[in-house]
């Protein structure tokens, strides 16, 4: 089923009842909403523990950063210069 629905001048969308009680989205649910090209795709979510998502997400990066070399800022920006450089 596809269902139509407009952009508020508050920049909103109304998502349509049957899809909001489908996934039981309620006042102050969390959804996440991503561009893909012209698609707009929003996912419900769920994080009870933002603290504990963010410290998750942290060793994630952390773990990234190490494993390409990246440990201090400075290797950030000397990361950036290269790709710069590369582009030029």
């Amino acid at each position: 089923m596809v269902d139509v629905t407009k952009v508020s001048t508050k920049g909103q969308v109304v998502i349509p009842q049957h899809i909001r009680e489908e996934l039981n989205l309620e006042e102050g649910s969390q959804v996440v909403i991503s561009r893909m090209k012209d698609f707009v795709v929003m996912k419900k979510i769920s994080i009870t523990d933002l603290k504990k998502e963010f410290e998750e997400l942290t060793k994630i990066g952390e773990k990234r950063a190490k494993k390409l070399g990246i440990y201090s800022e400075e290797d950030v920006v000397r990361i950036i210069h290269e790709g710069r450089k590369k582009r030029h």
